[in-house]
């Protein structure tokens, strides 16, 4: 938990950016549910903007879909680690979050679960937290875009861009695939199509990294 705390704090901010912005598209109580069920960040952010450009809800669940594909190989990456019958790893599996599934390896396929566990105990409270937050005191704040929160969601993904493509080439092919095709399909698509067929791209890197780029 003390290790998670550095990235529960960004989780608050973060949290609460989402919750400014979501409250105008998604009213009062979705966007918590939203944040205390899907829990989040990439998929939630992405979902938004597919609603805030005026797409349907069935494309802008599909976008947070893939978005998350991500946890498949990260699911198949520390099933190892689990203990007992289907549920009780299920179970255990339930906090997996992309600081605590990096933070908790220990090598040679190795996961520290119960690390897992606490790194994800103080981000979950802190991100839920902050988008009630975001949602309650966004009149306080006033115009999202007043103080730049607008563009929260351009500067939320390269962010993730950045990181991505720091792992090597495949983050950089699947980045310039991915705006490819958004930016081919937003002149003749509905809303929220771009962002779902730019989503797709993602899947080229849908594969466990080496061991030692995980450490």
């Amino acid at each position: 938990m003390r290790a998670g705390a550095p990235i529960a704090v960004a989780s608050l901010l973060v949290g609460t950016s989402f919750g400014v912005l979501a409250e105008p598209v998604m009213g009062t109580v979705a966007p918590i549910v939203m944040s205390a069920i899907v829990f989040a960040g990439s998929a939630q952010f992405g979902a938004l903007a597919v609603l805030a450009a005026g797409g349907g809800a069935g494309a802008a669940v599909a976008a947070g879909v893939l978005l998350n594909m991500r946890y498949l190989p990260m699911g198949i990456s520390i099933a190892a680690s689990t203990r007992g019958g289907w549920f009780r790893r299920g179970l255990a599996a339930q906090p997996l979050i992309d600081a605590g599934w990096a933070m908790s390896h220990r090598g040679d396929s190795r996961y520290d679960l119960p690390f897992m566990w606490g790194v994800t105990a103080v981000n979950y409270p802190m991100w839920v937290g902050g988008t009630a937050l975001g949602v309650f005191a966004g009149d306080l704040i006033g115009e999202p875009d007043r103080l730049g929160l607008d563009a929260l969601f351009p500067a939320f993904f390269l962010g993730l861009l950045v990181g991505e493509g720091s792992e090597g080439r495949r983050g950089w092919i699947a980045a310039l695939l991915g705006a490819t095709l958004a930016l081919s399909l937003a002149p003749v698509t509905p809303p929220g199509v771009p962002v779902m067929a730019g989503s797709l791209a993602a899947l080229i890197a849908l594969q466990p990294r080496r061991e030692n780029d995980v450490s």
